[in-house]
């Protein structure tokens, strides 16, 4: 078993462990946070397999711009439920 054999089983187990929290957390804001987590590993395991484009998309679009969606969704939200 290789080094990156090993990296790559890490980072699996943490993708699949920080998906699992991201479910069944009870905050939204912590979904929000596990999800963005969630999306840097996945940039970290796409540059891993050399694919390097698609790294930079989800590290734009899925980590960046979805995130910032939902913290402004869920600020809006909570802005309309204090009137």
């Amino acid at each position: 078993m290789t080094a990156y054999d090993i990296i790559s089983l890490i980072i699996g187990v943490l993708l699949l462990v920080i998906a699992f929290l991201a479910i069944n957390s009870k905050k939204l804001i912590r979904s929000v946070i596990y999800l963005s987590a969630l999306s840097m590993l996945a940039v970290v395991s796409f540059v891993l397999l050399k694919a390097p484009d698609v790294a930079i998309t989800e590290a734009v679009i899925g980590s960046g711009l979805v995130t910032a969606l939902f913290v402004f969704t869920l600020l809006a939200i909570k802005r309309r439920e204090t009137r």
